[in-house]
């Protein structure tokens, strides 16, 4: 078999294998290196197992709230969390199957190792550090592994790994990351979360979920602090009122071991500093990219703050080689490093019309309990940029479906450019709002104006009803509310 490639992309999560299938679409020969599992970080760590734990926690959620829904449960609800673990390992098991499937489909040969390179056509692949998770383990004979390849482009596509901070470092036993957290064998009576991003958000929506005794500390004034600051608010109060302790302005300035507790030193804006004593700690303090070993500096490959430097067609500096994904900086996103790798290839390929990702129309989804969804502009960054701005709202509590289904505590805020009608950005809280999001999505994509939406016919009664009203609110003809 022939070590000689049009492509190469290294890393097989979302950004990687979707890069590869369509490399493999376009007629180019194609090999992906993946030094542990297929499906990356996303699919086994990531994006997908914790999806399957926060949907075993809405479910006690509702259990434990039957009596709500009219019906009787004998006793109280409870998890066993082993079982509640191997669901969410079951299915990413599953969808790791799928792309050694997807894989096998296209053609593209998978190279097990780690990868590291030599020239700017040119990587040596060598004996993985981490165990590779695959049906058949070792890597079987006749199955691509160390060796020397080439490919006229080659695709950086690497991904991240949770950031310490110095002093904090994760432990495995007492100061968890998010794959600790993730994988508990028992469930702790009480933790301390570091950091309120989408990650530290959903684990402490889903310890709560199970019973647990939730902390939240974050350094920044707001909860989620990329999202509306009007949203955030939001659900903070509802996050507050499930009985998640929450602490903004705050850092943890020091953590100290016991035999089976930490103790947080939580420092306030004011300089006041405070004792939080729980049996475990989560740091989830954002990711970093994975750049080491991997023969870039060497190259002159540029990079910047831990992430590959790109244009908007995920070209490096030097010609031949590319980044996408996580690895080429934020937004850390699944679905952007996707896109971003079609874009890519395609541009590679010399195909007519391809663009460069607009990050502003990326969405945004985090899906603790109340969800939250957005996309586009906040409405301090509109006003910040100038922009004369209508700004509409709706509340879950005015809509018959919302109540309908015991889910009444939400909003949908929409942002407009006066003068043109342009949608500048849309937010969200509430249930199933990571679902209802891309219709604004779709509508930004299409330019679509306030006119549009509004003469656009929403199904009834459903959720999405409220993204009309949102827009009607906006400009003071809404109807149901």
């Amino acid at each position: 078999m022939s070590n000689s490639y049009d492509v190469i992309v290294i890393g097989s999560g979302p950004g990687g294998y979707v890069t590869s299938i369509r490399s493999a679409q376009l007629g180019f020969k194609t090999a992906i290196v993946e030094r542990e599992h297929l499906g990356g970080i996303c699919l086994n760590w990531g994006c997908i197992p914790t999806k399957a734990l926060l949907r075993s926690a809405e479910i006690l959620d509702h259990a434990n709230h039957a009596k709500d829904y009219g019906l009787t449960l004998e006793g109280k609800m409870s998890a066993n969390v082993k079982d509640v673990v191997a669901r969410s390992r079951g299915v990413s098991a599953r969808l790791n199957g799928g792309v050694g499937f997807l894989m096998k489909k296209n053609k593209i040969d998978v190279i097990w190792g780690e990868a590291k390179l030599t020239k700017p056509n040119e990587i040596v692949v060598g004996k993985s550090s981490k165990p590779v998770v695959q049906p058949q383990n070792p890597v079987p004979k006749g199955v691509l592994g160390e060796g020397t390849y080439t490919a006229k482009h080659i695709i950086v596509a690497t991904g991240a790994r949770p950031r310490a901070i110095p002093g904090i470092e994760p432990d495995g036993k007492l100061i968890w990351t998010y794959f600790e957290a993730m994988k508990p064998e028992e469930m702790p009576k009480s933790i301390v979360v570091m950091g309120s991003g989408a990650i530290g958000i959903e684990f402490a929506s889903f310890y709560r979920s199970m019973g647990v005794d939730v902390t939240v500390i974050e350094l920044l004034p707001q909860i989620m602090p990329v999202e509306d600051a009007e949203i955030s608010a939001f659900a903070r109060k509802v996050l507050e009122k499930r009985g998640l302790k929450i602490f903004t302005d705050a850092k943890v300035s020091k953590v100290e071991k016991g035999a089976n507790s930490v103790t947080a030193h939580v420092e306030t804006k004011d300089g006041k500093v405070s004792q939080i004593t729980a049996e475990r700690l989560i740091s989830a303090v954002g990711v970093q990219g994975n750049i080491e070993n991997l023969g870039l500096e060497a190259l002159g490959v540029k990079t910047d703050r831990g992430c590959i430097v790109t244009d908007g067609y995920s070209r490096t500096n030097v010609p031949g080689i590319y980044a996408i994904g996580d690895v080429a900086g934020p937004p850390m996103l699944a679905h952007k490093a996707e896109h971003e790798g079609v874009i890519c290839i395609e541009k590679i390929a010399a195909l007519p019309n391809v663009h460069p990702l607009d990050k502003g129309m990326i969405p945004g989804c985090t899906y603790c309990h109340p969800q939250v969804a957005s996309v586009g502009l906040t409405e301090a960054k509109a006003k910040e940029l100038g922009r004369d701005i209508r700004v509409g709202r709706y509340n879950f509590a005015a809509n018959g479906k919302a109540i309908a289904l015991g889910e009444d505590q939400g909003l949908v805020k929409t942002i407009f450019d006066k003068k043109t009608g342009e949608l500048l950005g849309a937010h969200m809280v509430g249930a199933e709002v990571t679902e209802l999001i891309q219709g604004f999505v779709i509508a930004m994509n299409l330019e679509t104006t306030e006119e549009e939406l509004m003469h656009s016919v929403f199904p009834h009664p459903t959720l999405s009803e409220m993204m009309k009203e949102s827009v009607l609110d906006a400009y003071g003809r809404v109807l149901n509310a």
